[in-house]
């Protein structure tokens, strides 16, 4: 007999290995096809994910010692990557649940009890003692034979899930060290900031007592003092609100890297004028982008849904199981493991469900439309990818002209500058000039500062864009911390 069920159960896992599958064959969607080059720069090619090819420390092409040791602290410190992690974990064990419907289900129990019948019962003949014993052992088989493929889409359902987590954490470890490497270089920006700021505060000061002394010899009018003192206080509010940003970003770094922002402190690091982000080639490999994790996960979920919609069509098909039971019985335990108190039973089993009012025309509804829906969050994804990049090269580029163009209305505001204040102190003109010329100079310093931090922010996201990895060309100016 054990023979004879270990054949049926093989027989049964080689038929439902060959059995049919109601999932609908599955191809990637078709997506929006790029052009050859880059719009903007550069050359294209179809995406085609590959979110497990490894990203590498990327940061460290920036070359700022500060940023590579905030960014080492990342993996292992991060609340929302430990969570993602743990998503990860909890996507592996629904696969293997799943898996666990291939084998058959194996069960055993034993019981010993005391039992009394009613003494008027009409199954109990007369003279019989209503007491006894009944000593039981028995072993359970129980298998489904997976004829539809309702199993296999299950797994294959939860291997892209699974598949889908995997791809989520990479996604949001790309932009966790994205995300420290822009609030880093924001911080060193507000550094640099404040800087300018304490030094204009500082001058301002310093024309204010001038043209309070030049007001007492009368070579000033009143409304030369009060403009001195409005441009003064504006310059401090300018400078506190550049101290404001700096404690955002560096409270936002704390919790980045796992740590309370209440003792977490940077020391300060102005980001020097020198400082250019990473060159990127024109030509840069296409390939990269075939690396954004986000792509991969919206594919995966589209392999999902394709395999749910089989779990859903298999529903309409009978169950084919086999069950099988052995044991011994007896009501003395003398004789409980005797040959005499065998039992068993083994057969397969069939069940169809006959009328369900629509139910399950509507569970395989739902699957449809969530593949549609996934479908079309895959070509979004795929799209925003496309954008994301253009975006980028096109910052890159724009940017780095902006920078040359406010470099030279930066020299000139000075120089402008450095004449208004002789043509005042000579009397030809009032404060007024001095200060137009003086709000000018300062304007100018801080957009060049703007821009600077928004070209080398412009390069983080475009690494992100990309997917990350990508490595530096060779003569790129260094942002190391200073000594």
């Amino acid at each position: 007999m054990t023979a004879w069920v270990r054949a049926l159960v093989a027989g049964g896992t080689a038929g439902a290995l060959s059995a049919c599958s109601l999932a609908p064959h599955y191809q990637r969607p078709a997506s929006a096809v790029p052009a050859a080059t880059y719009q903007e720069a550069g050359d294209w090619q179809p995406a085609a994910p590959k979110d497990a090819q490894a990203r590498g420390r990327w940061w460290s092409a920036f070359r700022d010692p500060g940023l590579d040791a905030l960014e080492d602290k990342v993996a292992g410190a991060n609340q929302d990557l430990k969570a993602a992690y743990a998503r990860l974990e909890q996507a592996r064990a629904a696969t293997r649940i799943a898996r666990a419907d291939y084998a058959p289900t194996l069960s055993a129990g034993a019981s010993a009890t005391r039992n009394r019948v009613s003494q008027n019962s009409p199954t109990l003949p007369k003279g019989v003692n209503p007491l006894y014993n009944n000593f039981a052992v028995t072993g359970d088989v129980s298998y489904e034979f997976d004829v539809f493929g309702r199993i296999r889409n299950a797994v294959a359902s939860a291997r892209a899930a699974q598949q889908a987590s995997a791809a989520d954490l990479a996604t949001l470890e790309l932009a966790l060290h994205a995300e420290l490497a822009n609030d880093y270089f924001a911080l060193r920006a507000a550094d640099a900031q404040i800087g300018i700021l304490d030094r204009t505060v500082e001058d301002y000061g310093k024309s204010l007592t001038l043209t309070e002394n030049l007001y007492r010899g009368g070579g000033a009018a009143l409304a030369d003092v009060e403009q001195a003192k409005a441009q003064l206080e504006t310059a401090r509010t300018q400078a506190a609100e550049a101290r404001l940003q700096r404690a955002q970003a560096q409270h936002a770094i704390a919790v980045l890297v796992g740590e309370n922002p209440t003792t977490f402190t940077l020391p300060t690091n102005p980001l020097p004028n020198e400082v250019t982000p990473p060159a990127v080639d024109a030509g840069l490999p296409s390939t990269l982008l075939e690396r954004r994790p986000d792509v991969a996960a919206a594919e995966r979920r589209v392999a999902a849904a394709n395999a749910e919609i089989g779990i859903a069509r298999a529903a309409y098909f009978p169950v084919f199981s086999l069950s099988a039971m052995a044991g011994l019985q007896s009501t003395q335990a003398a004789t409980w493991l005797n040959a005499p108190s065998r039992l068993w039973s083994v057969g397969p089993a069939g069940l169809v469900t006959l009328f369900d009012a629509g139910r399950r025309a509507g569970v395989t509804a739902q699957a449809r439309a969530v593949y549609d829906e996934q479908v079309a969050n895959y070509r979004s994804s795929v799209l925003g990818a496309y954008q994301e990049v253009e975006d980028n090269l096109a910052a890159l580029r724009q940017l780095q002209q902006e920078s040359v163009s406010e470099a030279a209305a930066i020299t000139a505001t000075g120089k402008a500058l450095e004449q208004a204040q002789y043509r005042y102190k000579a009397g030809v003109v009032t404060y007024l000039e001095v200060a137009t010329t003086e709000n000018a100079a300062l304007q100018a310093q801080l957009s060049g500062l703007n821009i600077q931090l928004r070209w080398i922010q412009s390069s983080v996201q475009l690494v992100k864009a990309l997917g990350g990895g990508w490595q530096p060309t060779e003569g790129m100016t260094a942002a190391a911390t200073p000594n």
